[in-house]
């Protein structure tokens, strides 16, 4: 199916259409052997809540974005190149369905689609393409993955001291090596995270003391700074703000209705070209 679609001009269009519905924010898409082979809205699970999101399966990479104009316009393009993908299955509960999580060494979120349908065809197609594409490059398949966060919804209290009980005054802070929802008591440090950003980041008191015992062999074998270097607390890691980027997008949100009576309608929201 790619190498039939590769140099077709339907597939030139639809890749074409997609660049113009992200606009002058999102990066080109097409290039020469790429193949658009899938698109749809997938509900992704925030940090607050979960939204609607768009989603492209591409023969190399995987777009999603925040919909402002149902395929019209979209905005906050995000590109996942497909090697660095693992796919993970998650269990069925009576308020959550047909979800899988997507793991890469950046980034990991649960998504989830309008069926089981929907879902396997997802899951399927994704796989092909991750397989194709690590035979393609050579590379092993990725081991390390980024934890995913904890919606702030799932707790009402620090998930390390068991003490501080979240507010309207007192915060939820997110740690970044394991995705635990904590107070700023238990997240005070920043430590250098190199797969997941060029700054420091914050991280719990666990996995700061953890990160901090690796420390020394790291710098044996290396001899240089290791993963758990810390920012002195209160110095300024550009990481203060907590909220994540999918959190400010603001517009384009409000208008859609909650899961359930978005999936509703009883009709396909994904469709896979052939």
């Amino acid at each position: 199916m790619v190498d039939y679609l590769a140099n077709t001009e339907i597939n030139s269009q639809r890749i074409a259409a997609v660049e113009s519905c992200f606009g002058a924010s999102g990066q080109p898409l097409a290039l020469p052997g790429r193949v658009l082979l899938g698109e749809g809205v997938l509900t992704k699970e925030c940090r607050k809540k979960a939204k609607p999101r768009v989603f492209f399966l591409f023969n190399d990479i995987l777009v999603y974005g925040s919909i402002v104009l149902s395929k019209r316009r979209y905005r906050s393009q995000h590109i996942i190149p497909l090697e660095e993908v693992t796919l993970e299955l998650l269990p069925e509960t009576l308020q959550a369905k047909n979800r899988w999580m997507i793991r890469t060494a950046r980034k990991s979120f649960v998504v989830s689609a309008a069926s089981d349908t929907e879902r396997q065809e997802w899951v399927s197609h994704i796989e092909e393409c991750v397989r194709r594409q690590l035979l393609a490059t050579g590379r092993p398949p990725s081991t390390e993955h980024a934890a995913p966060w904890i919606p702030d919804k799932a707790t009402d209290i620090c998930m390390r001291c068991t003490q501080t009980r979240f507010s309207a005054l007192t915060r939820r802070h997110h740690c970044r090596k394991c995705g635990f929802v904590v107070c700023a008591e238990c997240s005070r440090a920043r430590v250098l995270l190199p797969r997941l950003a060029s700054k420091p980041l914050r991280v719990c008191s666990l996995c700061y003391r953890e990160l901090a015992a690796q420390k020394p062999e790291e710098e044996g074998a290396e001899g240089g700074q290791g993963a758990g270097s810390r920012v002195p607390c209160g110095a300024s890691s550009g990481d203060d703000d907590d909220d994540s980027e999918e959190d400010k997008e603001g517009g384009g949100d409000g208008d859609w209705p909650s899961r359930v009576q978005f999936y509703a309608s009883g009709v396909s929201w994904s469709s896979f070209h052939s």
